[in-house]
């Protein structure tokens, strides 16, 4: 194998990588992804499933580390030219694609606070990668570069201006997946240019209203704790809560961050699992409840993305969640029949393309995303 690009996405629970040839049409060659990491990793590549040789509690760096040296192992002829990443947080300063080096490694490492349960990740994936073929370019691709299109009253938050002027803005995150999305409008919809509503479902999630295929408005905000229930994040809060935990509760800084980010949304509503797979299998109270909170919350948030666009054409469900998980997006379809929704339950049930009824006013979709496809293809913008 010559000229080859590798891709590495690193989530908060789930590695994904990816190997392309460096060449017109980005030909994939390998595909493959680690998950459930936290809880017993599995590697899922190479046509089957098995968890991998390491520890149970392995953390993302080690498992980077094997996967390079699996890559290594498995494609002996493997010449990979570059790299490229995906990371969560740009900031206000990375708007777009940037070649790695010292400094983009600083100035990525002070961004860590504000995505604690990422962007640590994409940077080990980069060391990782530097250890393995520290001769190759690597490139930084960003979640917060799509959502930049967005009017600035919908980046602002209510605080003083001199803390807006600094940088602290609604930033928005997942936006290499609606990016990829965003190119296949045109393939599934009459209206592409229209108000679209995109649910990017997992074990992070968020939302973005799109208009003329661009940022309109996303439910994420300065971090990736605001917004949806997710698998530990908490999703929207009020911040009186975090008064409450430090002042009344003695929580420390750590313990507070640790609480909200870690222990919260699906594992800490429903005390048994992160995993949306779990908990739609368990008849636990706790667990039923979790899921009816993420549903709550998910179509609450699409009625606020509508008042937005001022009305919606479409509604597209990715994600692992989102295009995996029929009974979750049957229950949204079911609070969405105000804007005239109609479920065509056997294609939800048989992960069709689209899953309303010719007769729905509301036309919804399911695309599986390909974070992976939009990195390499800015990957290889940079790097010839």
């Amino acid at each position: 194998m010559t000229g080859t690009l590798l891709v590495l996405n690193a989530g908060s629970s789930s590695i994904k990588y990816a190997l392309y040839g460096a060449e017109p049409g980005l030909p994939r060659h390998v595909h493959g992804q680690i998950d459930r990491i936290g809880l017993a990793p599995q590697h899922r590549g190479d046509g089957d499933t098995r968890p991998l040789p390491l520890d149970p509690g392995a953390g993302h760096g080690e498992i980077l580390d094997w996967l390079s040296g699996h890559l290594a192992h498995t494609h002996p002829g493997l010449n990979i030219i570059a790299a490229g990443h995906r990371v969560v947080h740009g900031g206000k300063d990375f708007t777009g694609p940037t070649l790695i080096d010292k400094d983009v490694i600083t100035r990525l490492q002070r961004l860590a606070p504000l995505a604690p349960g990422h962007q640590p990740h994409n940077l080990a994936g980069i060391a990782a990668v530097a250890r393995r073929w520290p001769d190759i370019a690597q490139v930084a691709c960003f979640d917060t570069a799509f959502h930049r299109t967005q009017p600035r009253v919908a980046q602002l938050f209510a605080i003083p201006r001199a803390l807006s002027d600094d940088g602290v803005l609604r930033y928005g995150f997942h936006g290499l997946s609606y990016h990829y999305i965003s190119t296949r409008l045109p393939d599934m919809l009459d209206i592409p240019e229209g108000r679209v509503i995109v649910a990017h479902l997992g074990n992070g999630a968020s939302m973005c209203a799109l208009h003329q295929r661009k940022s309109v408005a996303t439910t994420m905000g300065f971090t990736a704790l605001d917004g949806l229930v997710m698998g530990r994040r908490c999703g929207e809060l009020d911040p009186g809560v975090i008064f409450y935990m430090m002042r009344d509760l003695g929580m420390s800084v750590a313990q507070t961050e640790d609480m909200l980010s870690r222990q919260s949304g699906l594992m800490g509503v429903s005390g048994i699992s992160s995993d949306m797979r779990d908990l739609l299998a368990s008849d636990a109270p706790a667990a039923q409840e979790a899921v009816d909170l993420f549903v709550y919350q998910a179509v609450k948030k699409i009625g606020a993305l509508t008042a937005a666009l001022g009305g919606l054409d479409a509604l597209v469900f990715t994600g692992g969640i989102g295009e995996n998980a029929a009974p979750i997006r049957a229950r949204i379809l079911e609070g969405c029949a105000w804007l005239g929704a109609t479920l065509d339950a056997a294609a939800n049930a048989a992960h069709a393309p689209r899953i309303t009824t010719a007769q729905s006013r509301l036309v919804a979709h399911v695309i599986p995303t390909n974070e992976e496809g939009i990195i390499a293809a800015q990957t290889l913008s940079l790097t010839g």
